[in-house]
């Protein structure tokens, strides 16, 4: 559990936290949101203390099983911290989140919107990066027929992700500080367009290498 330590601790100070809020959240609390920060969800107040320390636990418990089935697992031992770093991140979003909307549901002057674009987009800046660092396998990265069939396009089309995830998650936040309105179009559309550039790029790389080196005819 060492390589978990940041997950975990964000998540415990959320859990203390829910303990000490539990008794001032209303019967239903706002847990849903539109993209602007308009709510648009209800839960219990025991749904919503539960949720996302729920959530937190299966996540936790797909990632340890998921290099023991990956038919790559042997490629997991070359980007563990890697590995291990996405998790993190992706549970210390969630701690995030969990304290936002309970201290937003007890009073707290939360924009939720704005706070929502520019964490989203320094998630996907953040995950961008650790893009170049994983391996081939079958359940993260850019996972295209093309890019799972060559180590080569793999590679390649992984350093163009890099870069097409992190600009759009800068675009996502600076749109999100300009206007928070703008985040419902810009969340969407740029994430969109980063996963079918990369997509198409795996594609025209390999279709590169096909005729650079054409596969041998078996006669």
């Amino acid at each position: 559990m060492r390589k978990l330590i940041p997950g975990l601790v964000l998540l415990l100070i959320a859990g203390g936290f829910s303990i000490w809020a539990y008794p001032q959240l209303p019967a239903q609390v706002a847990t849903h949101f539109d993209l602007d920060g308009t709510p648009n969800g209800w839960s219990s107040r025991l749904t919503a203390v539960l949720l996302v320390p729920a959530l937190a636990v299966l996540l936790v418990g797909l990632f340890t099983v998921i290099p023991r089935i990956d038919p790559r697992r042997a490629n997991y031992a070359l980007f563990t911290p890697t590995y291990w770093s996405i998790l993190n991140a992706v549970l210390v979003l969630l701690a995030a989140i969990h304290l936002l909307v309970l201290g937003k549901a007890i009073g707290w002057e939360v924009d939720l919107g704005r706070v929502a674009g520019v964490g989203v987009g320094a998630f996907f800046v953040f995950m961008g990066n650790l893009l170049t660092r994983i391996r081939p396998n079958w359940f993260m990265g850019i996972r295209t027929p093309w890019t799972l069939s060559s180590e080569s396009v793999w590679r390649k089309t992984r350093r163009f992700g890099e870069m097409a995830f992190a600009i759009a998650g800068a675009c996502i936040a600076a749109s999100t500080l300009v206007h928070v309105s703008w985040i419902r179009y810009s969340a969407f559309g740029l994430a969109v367009a980063a996963g079918l550039s990369s997509v198409a790029y795996s594609d025209l790389v390999w279709k590169r290498e096909q005729v650079a080196s054409p596969p041998e005819v078996m006669p």
